[in-house]
């Protein structure tokens, strides 16, 4: 394997492996993600107005985002099972480009990132907003799900 190139998730011979995070400190992480769902503009009036047949679209994205970020250890195969501290999902239309777009940010304190947690967020509750809304439009097309941010400090210091 080239020196310039070494993925993490490869040992030396190129088998798959989970990175060890043993050795790595415990630092607060957050990370955000944000992805878009486009739809008719009649679909966007359903949704502001709560005249979805199938319910309020954003609370139910918004709970599938969240359940999704917590079990993202279970549906990527490499990412370290981790428990989230906080996962906050924004939902907010925009009639220019019609479309929803939804912010999801993690937060943990942990020997390992949560960018993972936040883009399955997004992508849970963009899947989400579609299957709720398939039946009265069928040319919703689900965009530019990415990362934005992620930072780690350190632990804050408590006083004895």
């Amino acid at each position: 394997m080239s020196e310039e190139l070494k993925l993490s998730h490869l040992d030396e011979s190129g088998k798959v492996r989970m990175v060890n995070v043993t050795t790595k400190a415990v630092l607060y992480r957050v990370a955000t993600a944000t992805g878009r769902v486009y739809m008719r503009e009649s679909t966007l009036r359903l949704i502001s107005s709560q005249a979805v047949p199938k319910g309020n679209v954003f609370e139910t994205a918004r709970l599938a985002g969240i359940l999704a970020a917590k079990k993202t250890g279970e549906w990527i195969p490499l990412c370290h099972p981790l428990p989230i501290e906080g996962c906050d999902i924004q939902m907010e239309i925009d009639t220019t480009n019609h479309c929803i777009e939804i912010t999801a940010t993690t937060s943990i304190h942990a020997k390992t990132g949560v960018e993972m947690e936040s883009l399955t967020a997004v992508s849970a509750a963009a899947l989400t907003i579609y299957d709720m809304c398939k039946a009265v439009d069928k040319d919703m097309t689900i965009s530019d799900i990415r990362l934005i941010s992620k930072t780690k400090s350190p632990l804050p210091q408590t006083s004895s």
